[in-house]
């Protein structure tokens, strides 16, 4: 039993934390037109209304009586974060998708609630417009509450500089997941063994371990495995053809689905490790509009995945896709373990990834000293020391500028014989007037070297021959890009670089963004010859929309009858089928 007394909202212990944002009532007007989703009814004292780990919960709202949320604490026990009381939204941002609640709820005192079901809310959020947005902000915020608390989350257990350890923190950042971070000494005896049951014994007893707020340890797991388990998977509807899948969440893919969902599409988005793509990863961005002082990568990408969720987008996590067929005026993808997911467009949006050096051991140090991503979890690694920046793009610029004001000095590197080409102005500025920040053009790194992770590096400049071998435990690659394309290779056409032609006589009624498959458009950096920018690619995702809706329009007689579908709405949507006039 809870003593509902301990329940303060000081609880929420994060410094960003707004509990007025968190807590908001909605008025009594809003509650009034809210009851036309719902249903009264009456619970008891000591009713458990939904559990931790429970998906697609209902949303409850307080008409009368206290309910209190709680977080799973040390052996079994519950501790209460918040008390709601008369006109009060329960839950927190699970209420907006399909994975498992991190909060129970209990009520404390007899009570009269409104239910209003997860089909109903859906329609609410379309329907509501203030409401919507009330509920969003909520949401989000006791999520960020929740990453604040000592409990609640999980505790992953592994070694410093432990690739897999890196892996497995950087899923769980990234999917605002709450967690602890312990290190042990790789001397230290394994966990002891509570992990769950499963077919790979010699996994046991191994690091890295998630351990849950049960005591139950999770051993060396993949992200698959690791999501599964803490409810982060979202897995399609196998029996569901949508309107539209958008395959990679980065800003092109969000922004897609965004303005898919809201014109009234079916749409379902695909995403291997988390919302952001490259993107996502970026310490800032300052020269996206509407964000004069800049914004984290991480921070833009939650912020259009909650734009996403509340038109109604499903998101499908730590699943990639694998195989993509165009049968009968239909889409089949095939995702990781053999999950089919069929619609009627499909919108790739894959992005592009980082190339590696090309040095003989680098294999060795990816995750123990050599990184893709330069965020607040890599800066703390690299804490009053020296590192090294590769690359001579935006992304490489922002990672040297911002671990300038964390590492002791920054090491440039760049093969080209100036930034000028590849880089914008204001970062170019920033950098020359660093004195945390040497550049070195015409360079490249030759040698790695380190016994338990990355512990000097040479590189050499190869106009003049002189080599430079520094003591560096963290490096910083962003050279070039590879396109996420593999999956479709045999399907669509692609350049020699592997990225997806577009357009002209490969296309649809000579969209840009039309590939060489009927209904399959491409954009973002997955695009041959797009630029690489997040603005163009937010730009690119917005606008591709509009080439959907007139497909759809034009061929819903190809399709076969889903009741699902929202292609009853096309009909009226006058202003995409103008586009194709």
């Amino acid at each position: 039993m809870v003593d509902a007394a301990k329940s303060e909202r000081s609880a929420w212990n994060s410094p960003d934390f707004r509990a007025d944002l968190a807590f908001q009532k909605p008025t009594e007007d809003m509650v009034y037109r809210m009851q036309a989703y719902g249903h009264e009814e009456s619970f008891a004292a000591n009713v458990v209304l939904f559990t931790h780990g429970e998906r697609k919960v209902d949303m409850f709202v307080v008409l009368e009586g206290e309910v209190d949320a709680l977080l799973p604490a040390d052996e079994g026990q519950a501790k209460a974060v918040a008390h709601h009381q008369r006109h009060e939204i329960l839950g927190e941002l699970t209420l907006l998708n399909s994975q498992g609640s991190l909060v129970e709820a209990r009520t404390c005192t007899e009570c009269r609630l409104l239910r209003i079901s997860r089909e109903e809310l859906q329609r609410l959020m379309r329907s509501e417009g203030d409401i919507a947005n009330l509920i969003a902000s909520a949401m989000v915020w006791r999520r960020i509450g929740i990453i604040g608390e000592d409990t609640g989350g999980v505790t992953l257990v592994g070694h410093a500089e432990d690739a897999a350890t890196s892996q497995l923190q950087r899923f769980l950042i990234r999917n605002n997941y709450p967690h602890r971070l312990l290190y042990v000494p790789e001397v230290q005896a394994p966990v002891e063994d509570k992990a769950l049951d499963g077919p790979e014994q010699s996994r046991k007893q191994k690091l890295p371990a998630v351990t849950f707020c049960d005591g139950r340890t999770l051993h060396s797991p993949t992200i698959a495995e690791l999501a599964d388990e803490l409810g982060i998977t979202e897995l399609p509807d196998p029996e569901r053809v949508y309107d539209v899948a958008v395959v990679g969440a980065g800003p092109s893919g969000l922004a897609a689905a965004v303005y898919a969902a809201s014109e009234g599409l079916c749409t379902i988005v695909i995403e291997g490790i988390a919302p952001g793509g490259q993107a996502g990863t970026s310490s800032k961005i300052e020269n996206y509009l509407g964000f004069p002082t800049g914004i984290s990568g991480q921070r833009l990408a939650s912020r259009a995945q909650l734009q996403a969720l509340k038109f109604g987008v499903q998101f499908a996590i730590s699943r990639q896709v694998i195989t993509a067929e165009y049968v009968d005026g239909v889409h089949k993808l095939t995702l990781e373990g053999g999950i089919p997911v069929c619609s009627r467009a499909v919108v790739v949006a894959s992005g592009a990834q980082y190339r590696r050096l090309s040095v003989e051991n680098y294999a060795e140090y990816e995750n123990r000293g050599m990184y893709y991503a330069a965020t607040a979890m890599e800066g703390v690694l690299c804490r009053d020391s020296e590192v090294i920046v590769v690359g001579g793009g935006n992304s490489a610029g922002q990672a040297a500028v911002f671990l300038s004001g964390i590492a002791k000095h920054v090491h440039y590197i760049v093969r080209g014989k100036s930034l000028a080409a590849t880089m914008s102005q204001y970062l170019i500025s920033r950098i020359d007037s660093s004195s945390h920040i040497t550049l070195y053009t015409q360079s490249e790194i030759v040698s790695l070297e380190g016994a338990k992770g990355l512990e000097w590096v040479t590189w050499a400049n190869r106009s003049t021959g002189e080599m430079v071998r520094k003591p560096i435990r963290s490096v910083f690659v962003m050279i070039g890009a590879e396109p996420n394309s593999g999956w479709l290779y045999g399907t669509v056409k692609l350049d020699r670089k592997g990225f997806i032609l577009t357009g002209g006589e490969e296309g649809f009624n000579g969209t840009p963004y039309a590939t060489s498959v009927p209904g399959m458009f491409a954009v973002g950096d997955v695009r041959s010859a797009s630029v690489k920018r997040v603005a163009s690619a937010v730009g690119e995702g917005s606008v591709v929309i509009s080439d959907v809706h007139r497909y759809l329009a034009e061929n819903q007689h190809a399709f076969p009858a889903e009741p699902n579908s929202a292609l009853e709405a096309l009909r009226s949507v006058k202003a995409a089928v103008s586009v194709a006039n």
